[in-house]
């Protein structure tokens, strides 16, 4: 991931990953179009985006799922504290 992509997705999924979201399909993808519509906004490709994550649904699904389960990490699944 490009250094401008890895900045966007980690502030976009801080800013935007709501706390309601569902690790279902439907939730999922919608966050992933407006992710890369976001971006597009931006100027910044997908490509900048996916370059290291390989999928940016999957990266957001375990971001979704790392967050519900309240495991001591933030929304990109990093640990805190």
């Amino acid at each position: 991931m490009s250094a401008r992509g890895s900045n966007f997705f980690h502030q976009w999924l801080s800013n935007n990953l709501p706390e309601t979201a569902g690790a279902d399909i439907i939730s999922v993808s919608e966050l992933t179009h407006k992710l890369f519509a976001d971006a597009k906004a931006l100027g910044i490709g997908s490509n900048e985006i996916e370059e290291d994550t390989g999928s940016v649904y999957e990266a957001i699904l375990d971001a979704i799922v790392h967050h519900d389960a309240g495991l001591g990490t933030d929304v990109v699944g990093r640990e805190t504290g």
